[in-house]
């Protein structure tokens, strides 16, 4: 599984996930990523805002229509995996 290094803008923090699956909905990029590689762990829907040259901008899905939709898409790509939305 590739491991992937996020840059937190202001802090300059870098912060690691694990790239579960990607998916284009309506010319949106979207990725499922995950703490940890192995077992439970919490997921992360992000969506690429921008993208120029070798960087690319992601935001974390935050609105409750779009990540319930996009959830569901990815529930469906990865079949032996379950996902719970949590508020």
């Amino acid at each position: 599984m590739e491991k992937i290094n996020f840059t937190v803008p202001g802090t300059q923090e870098t912060l690691a996930f694990f790239c579960l699956e990607q998916t284009q909905i309506n010319n949106q990029n979207y990725l499922l990523v995950t703490e940890d590689e192995d077992g439970d762990s919490d997921a992360y829907i992000l969506k690429e805002i921008a993208s120029e040259g070798e960087e690319t901008v992601y935001v974390m899905v935050e609105e409750d229509a779009e990540l319930q939709a996009i959830g569901k898409v990815f529930a469906e790509l990865i079949e032996d995996v379950d996902l719970e939305y949590k508020e």
